[in-house]
């Protein structure tokens, strides 16, 4: 109907009255030219809007249990349908980018506590079976065009959730020794953790040390040089410098901006972003509807 008024009128003119988006518009209009079915042209609206609700981030498997997670059985959209659309449309997710990795180690400061995570025959071990079990933690460093930012996240090996989070323009003891004390604030009756760290000076400081006897953590520490053994925490940053950071334009955004950025996308990823490994939920759902979050 849009098509046959259009020469009589503009397209912003006819749209309006008949209730219709231009991308609606533009969608049908291209279906049509494709041959495509009314529900092929909805898979596809879904499939787009998906992916760009994810800011890129989200590869097909996610997007098909997105797109399916409201739907009967019967108006499934199926998997392969998802990815020829990803195809089709050119929605590809983020991939990494090799960098150097900042490095926090300052030499032997105190004596190092043992890797707690590796057994006998050099195997590493970061799953928990429960909250509080096992908690990991580095610092990792951002450059933009304004200068450099750190973040020095404490994460829940239970469901990859970061408990707590601290933003700086400095890699000093206080940015990690508040990210620490964010996290005990998750601490239960009982609990006392493992938190396995680098051979970074933040953690063998004596305030570092002396908040985890205060709150009961056990302490774990990787071999020098040795990036394997906080494999870990080392794929958490990878994924977030994906999804977050890698081919994104950075020029004039400030130091107070980008640290609002990068806190805004730290709760998206606990309370939104949906995981594979937790039946396509997010850490924070899942804990609720595991009842160990109100």
């Amino acid at each position: 109907m849009v098509t046959a008024l259009r020469p009589r009128w503009k397209l912003c003119e006819v749209l309006p009255v008949v209730g219709m988006a231009k991308s609606s518009y533009e969608y049908a209009r291209s279906a049509q030219a494709r041959g495509e079915t009314e529900e092929h042209t909805a898979a596809r609206r879904a499939v787009i809007e998906a992916f760009e609700a994810s800011g890129g981030t989200y590869g097909y498997r996610r997007i098909y249990a997105r797109v399916n997670a409201d739907v009967e059985d019967g108006e499934a959209i199926g998997e392969w349908t998802v990815r020829s659309i990803m195809e089709e449309e050119n929605l590809v997710a983020r991939a990494a980018k090799k960098k150097r990795r900042y490095s926090s180690y300052e030499g032997e400061i105190s004596e190092a506590p043992p890797n707690l995570l590796r057994d006998d025959r050099g195997k590493h071990h970061f799953r928990a079976n429960k909250p509080n079990e096992l908690w990991i933690t580095d610092v990792t460093e951002f450059r933009i065009p304004a200068g450099k930012v750190y973040l020095s996240p404490i994460v829940d090996c239970f469901d990859g959730m970061p408990l707590s989070w601290s933003i700086s323009t400095s890699p000093d003891a206080e940015m990690a020794n508040s990210s620490l004390l964010g996290a005990c604030e998750w601490l239960g009756e009982g609990d006392h953790p493992k938190i396995h760290s680098d051979r970074g000076c933040h953690y063998r400081w004596p305030e570092w040390i002396r908040i985890c006897d205060e709150n009961g953590l056990v302490r774990s520490m990787s071999r020098k040089g040795c990036s394997p053994d906080n494999a870990r925490c080392e794929g958490y940053f990878g994924r977030l410098k994906i999804e977050f950071f890698h081919g994104c334009d950075w020029a004039g955004v400030t130091i107070e901006e980008f640290m609002g950025m990068l806190d805004a996308y730290l709760r998206w990823y606990r309370d939104v972003r949906i995981k594979g490994d937790l039946d396509y939920r997010s850490p924070m759902q899942y804990r609720r509807d595991l009842g160990l979050a109100a």
